[in-house]
């Protein structure tokens, strides 16, 4: 399905614009999901920077009669992207029941903080630095942002204003279109429960009323996650907290002594020659000379979100 027809379906929960849909579309639209079928705790990730920069692991699943990517996606905190680049052969919507599927809950670290956000939007992933005493430990999760016609803009922020059931203003450029003013807390607002400001721009970290946006190219700049990813992170995330965006659609890390290469596709359409871009990243990680070119040429035509060794034979952990 083409994403500009998805991001035309789809409400942008951005304090910049969004669609309405009428609330029995986002009803038959969206995944059917009660709070207990989802994870109830946030894994937490140990990592040692230099030495161990891959975290977690491919997990299995049997697909079941009527689910779909977006309810598989949601269980295991991965967004619909993530699920549909590993597997494009298979209808994302009527997956075929009694066939197990490889889940992408493995990830390389897109740098590192003693405390802070990096949001790879290359990915459509974020990833939450602290320290644990002298452990260094990072959750991650899944996100939705802005469309090729809106991307959501790189750089560093730091958090700001938190908001805990906001309301929405709709710009006086838009106000005639939709023909409100203000959108009041509740189920309709598509900023969700929870609002962070990145510093004192129009844009934020919020939740959404349309879960199964995220993992999509949907919103007007704005960084939407799942309405329990957000409450966790409101919780824990102060004011003043570091936050990068990054673009970086060719991660490399390390793990027992092997370099990692995990691939994204060029979402904004950034790199004139994505190889040339691939063998660059090599030399900046300073890893060239570790790698076998003909994997790592591989993964990089591949693009489908993994972690892959791409070590050389006789290298040792």
């Amino acid at each position: 399905m083409n994403k500009k027809r998805i991001a035309a379906g789809l409400l942008t929960a951005c304090i910049i614009t969004f669609l309405f849909f009428p609330s029995s579309s986002r009803s038959a639209l969206g995944p059917p999901f009660s709070s207990d079928a989802r994870k109830a705790s946030v894994p937490l990730h140990h990592y040692d920077p230099g030495i161990k920069t891959v975290i977690g692991a491919p997990e299995r699943y049997l697909i079941k009669n009527k689910d779909t990517f977006l309810d598989i996606a949601r269980h295991y905190r991965l967004g619909f992207n993530e699920m549909e680049a590993l597997h494009p052969d298979l209808d994302p919507w009527i997956p075929p029941a009694g066939v197990w599927l490889v889940l992408p809950t493995h990830w390389v670290l897109p740098g590192s903080l003693d405390k802070g956000i990096i949001i790879n939007s290359a990915e459509l992933r974020l990833y939450y630095f602290m320290k644990a005493g002298v452990d260094h430990v990072v959750k991650t999760f899944p996100v939705g942002i802005g469309d090729t016609d809106w991307p959501t803009p790189l750089g560093e922020f730091k958090v700001g204003e938190k908001r805990k059931d906001p309301a929405w203003y709709v710009p006086p450029s838009l106000r005639e279109k939709y023909r409100v003013d203000v959108i009041p807390p509740g189920p309709e607002n598509p900023l969700g429960k929870y609002w962070i400001r990145l510093g004192n721009s129009s844009y934020g970290m919020h939740g959404t009323d349309i879960p199964w946006s995220v993992g999509r190219l949907v919103t007007h700049g704005c960084i939407r996650l799942y309405p329990e990813d957000i409450k966790h992170l409101f919780r824990e995330v102060q004011p003043g907290t570091p936050v990068k965006i990054i673009y970086e659609p060719v991660k490399l890390g390390v793990l027992a002594g092997r370099v990692y290469a995990e691939v994204h596709g060029d979402i904004y359409r950034m790199i004139d020659d994505f190889v040339e871009y691939g063998y660059r990243r090599l030399q900046e990680e300073g890893v060239a000379e570790k790698v076998d070119m003909e994997k790592f040429r591989e993964v990089l035509k591949r693009k489908n979100g993994m972690p892959v060794d791409v070590s050389l034979k006789e290298q040792k952990p």
